[in-house]
């Protein structure tokens, strides 16, 4: 939903800050005041075509910025395309526009720079301008399918299909590798083998390769450990001298015979002797280490050959003993199957079959249950054109399969099937009686286009998630009583969606919660645009002359009672910075 709108410099624009609610609104004035001018401005910040020509006379440039507040189907829809920009979902974006005669045009998203695409790309999922084509999301021909699932409920049914068709490209992706040439696979087969075989031959184990590292350690450094655990077990017990034990033997003799006359050092005698006995099991500890250690030169050169061939397994199949018994894994299964490779293939053959059949019974299913949905909607826009002024039209949805000689095998032939199932759809219109049904893109301009974007929309308003639609050239060719019937249109759209319409007929202002007045002035000797939100008592001003050119009393009364008949209790939104 659009929040907030600035304009600056474009056209005869000067500063314009458009604040909107949900709801309605009507922008109303004369012919040539700007109101084109507001709906070129949010085309351009979504990411239209953009020329300097659009920058006000004696400006170096033109900018345009929109904040949305995106509601939870926005949000869906567009995150995919948000991480891909590697933007955030705070729930709110800033699309801004920039046209200068000094540097090149240049797109913002939430203050980053991104390319047109891109926010174009952003664009169509926040709003739809009926009036201008480019911007309408209902004539890309792969949402108008999306849309008919949508409204028919079809979302899973279409993700079931979806599942077979990446399970038949993963069978078939196997079969394409297994039907390569007999010496590329005999090839392959053999550096399996070879493989398969020096890795098992290893006989490794997890975490071998620590356990050997430290036994290595140790091998390494045996005459060292063992000269050190000698001179530790010489300092305690004495060679030449006495050692560590003796004289603390000699210390608990002292403080014993000292304690006899001073029982106050009782627990030292006791501490010394204590120690006395700790330190000869020290040192029979490191006698017998010492003794222990063997200087074994042959089991240091299998432990380090032991430790080469972990590391040359290493560098070919993986960084951990894990990884290389892993890929030895994947080797062995991918041998086994080139092995039985015939068995495989044939297995694969039949699950291929399998899988056709399964798509091509969704598929048909799926295709029928659109048909049945399209036969709805069309039944529902061709009630809402009545209802336009457009009796006459035709709407219909094109359903066709293509022909493809790897598809599903349908009553004899085969038709291509992709995840969006067996249907190629198109909307088609024919406005007027003894015309062809044309794509929708091609067959209606102006006011009869809007119309008929307001009657799909109407039709699809619970499953069209863009939130915002402005229609511009409505009421071009209708008369006071369809437009009537388009304000109520507008105005019941509105209870699921921000609409935003720019219009002649007071019958459809009247159903608007908020109307905007476009004027213009001369200042000096400069045209400027200005943007005022009516009052309740300037609207029925605004409308009296909008039915019958000057507000005369009775043109009051008929503004107040089209009022008091149509305006629903809508918040208003509020406009600041006229154009100066």
């Amino acid at each position: 939903m659009l929040l907030e709108l600035t304009i600056r410099n474009l056209a005869i624009i000067d500063t314009l800050r458009l604040r909107a609610e949900p709801g309605f609104t009507a922008l109303t004035g004369e012919t040539g005041t700007g109101k084109s001018i507001i709906i070129d401005a949010i085309a351009l910040v979504l990411g239209g075509r953009a020329t300097v020509d659009v920058i006000r006379t004696g400006c170096d440039e033109a900018s345009v910025e929109a904040v949305f507040a995106l509601e939870p189907a926005t949000r869906s829809a567009l995150a995919a395309t948000l991480a891909d920009l590697g933007e955030a979902d705070t729930g709110e974006l800033i699309l801004r526009r920039e046209v200068s005669h000094r540097r090149r045009t240049s797109c913002r998203l939430n203050g980053h720079t991104v390319t047109q695409s891109a926010l174009a790309e952003v664009g169509r999922h926040l709003v739809d301008i009926h009036g201008q084509g480019e911007q309408l999301s209902l004539l890309q021909v792969r949402r108008q399918l999306e849309l008919i699932d949508r409204f028919g409920g079809l979302q899973s049914a279409r993700a079931a299909l979806a599942a077979l068709v990446n399970e038949l490209r993963a069978v078939r992706q196997e079969l394409n590798t297994l039907n390569r040439s007999e010496r590329e696979l005999a090839q392959r087969q053999d550096l399996l083998a070879y493989q398969v075989e020096e890795i098992s031959s290893a006989h490794l184990k997890p975490d071998e390769d620590e356990a050997l590292r430290q036994e290595h350690t140790l091998l390494a450094n045996a005459a060292k450990r063992q000269e050190i655990a000698a001179d530790a077990y010489a300092l305690l017990s004495g060679v030449k001298q006495a050692g560590i034990t003796d004289q603390l033997a000699q210390l608990v003799q002292e403080l014993s015979a000292l304690s006899k006359l001073d029982a106050s050092l009782n627990a030292e005698a006791q501490l010394a002797e204590n120690t006395g006995y700790q330190l000869e099991d020290l040192a029979r500890t490191l006698r017998t280490y010492r003794d222990g250690i063997e200087n074994d030169p042959q089991r240091l050169q299998a432990v380090e050959e032991r430790l080469e061939l972990i590391r040359t397994l290493k560098r070919k199949y993986g960084d951990t003993i894990a990884d290389i018994l892993a890929f030895g894994e994947r080797a062995a299964q991918e041998l086994a199957n080139l092995e039985h490779s015939e068995e495989r293939q044939s297995a694969l053959h039949e699950k291929e079959i399998t899988l056709l059949g399964q798509m091509a019974e969704a598929g048909r299913s799926l295709s029928e249950a659109r048909r049945l949905a399209a036969a709805r909607l069309c039944e529902l826009v061709e009630r809402e054109l009545s209802e336009l002024g457009m009796e006459r039209a035709r709407f219909l949805v094109a359903q066709t399969w293509r022909e493809d000689a790897e598809g599903v095998p349908i009553d004899g032939k085969r038709y291509a099937c992709g995840p969006n199932g067996l249907d190629e759809l198109e909307f088609l219109i024919a406005p007027n009686p003894g015309e062809d049904p044309k794509p929708l893109a091609s067959s209606a301009s102006g006011g009869e286009a809007s119309r008929l974007m307001l009657a799909l929309k109407n039709a699809l308003s619970t499953v069209d998630p863009v939130p915002t639609l402005i229609f511009d050239e409505i009421d071009a060719g209708i008369g006071g009583r369809t437009g009537a019937v388009v304000g109520q249109k507008l105005q019941r759209l509105a209870e699921t969606h921000q609409v935003f319409c720019v219009t002649h007929l007071p019958q459809i202002a009247a159903c608007a919660a908020n109307q905007i007045r476009v004027s213009k002035q001369v200042s000096g000797k400069r045209t400027l645009s200005t943007l005022k939100l009516l009052t309740p008592q300037e609207r029925i001003e605004e409308l009296a002359v909008m039915i019958g050119g000057h507000a005369t009393e009775a043109a009051r009364e008929s503004a107040a009672e089209l009022l008091r008949l149509n305006a629903p209790a809508l918040a208003n939104p509020q406009t600041t910075g006229a154009s100066k």
